[in-house]
C-alpha cells in the first residue's frame, strides 16, 4: 500500500509554528493548488483546492518558519493523515492533513533591504531543497 502525496502550490498564510521545546517544533499552513480547464462553453475555469500542511520534523519546521511566507510557491512531498479532536462544545471533529517529509522552495527571495538581489537568489537556490535526510533531525519517538 502507498500513501504518498506530491503538491505544488502557494502558501495561503505564513506558517504557524509551535515550540514544545527546542527539539520539538511543529509548523502548519494552508497550501493552495489550482486546476485550470476549459468548460463546455469554452470559458477558462480555475478551481482552487486548499490543503492543510503540517511539518512535524523539527529541522524542517524551523526552515519553514525562517524562509516561508504567504504567497510563496513550494513543492512538497508527504503523506495524508487524518486526526480527530473535540471542539469547545465537545463535538468530535476530523481534519485531514498532509504531513510533509520534504519540500522545495520555488519562489525567489530578494534582499531589497540591502539591495543584494543576486547574492540572495544564489543563497536561496543553494538552500531551497529540504528533506528528512538533508537535516539532522533526531526525533524522540
Amino acid at each position: 500500500m502507498v500513501n504518498k502525496i506530491f503538491l505544488l502550490g502557494n502558501l495561503g498564510k505564513d506558517p504557524e509554528v509551535k515550540y514544545f521545546d527546542e527539539n520539538n517544533v511543529i509548523a502548519s499552513f494552508p497550501l493552495a493548488t489550482n486546476e485550470t480547464y476549459i468548460d463546455k462553453q469554452g470559458a477558462k475555469v480555475t478551481q482552487t483546492e486548499w490543503h492543510n500542511i503540517r511539518i512535524t520534523r523539527t529541522g524542517l519546521a524551523k526552515v519553514a518558519e525562517q524562509y516561508l511566507k504567504k504567497g510563496d510557491m513550494i513543492f512538497v512531498e508527504g503523506k495524508m493523515k487524518t486526526r480527530s479532536y473535540e471542539d469547545k462544545e465537545g463535538v468530535k471533529k476530523f481534519i485531514s492533513e498532509v504531513i510533509i517529509d520534504s519540500m522545495k522552495m520555488l519562489s525567489k527571495k530578494t534582499n531589497s533591504e540591502h539591495g543584494d538581489e543576486q547574492k540572495s537568489n544564489q543563497q536561496t537556490e543553494s538552500m531551497n531543497t529540504f528533506s528528512e535526510s538533508s537535516l539532522n533531525d533526531d526525533l524522540p519517538f
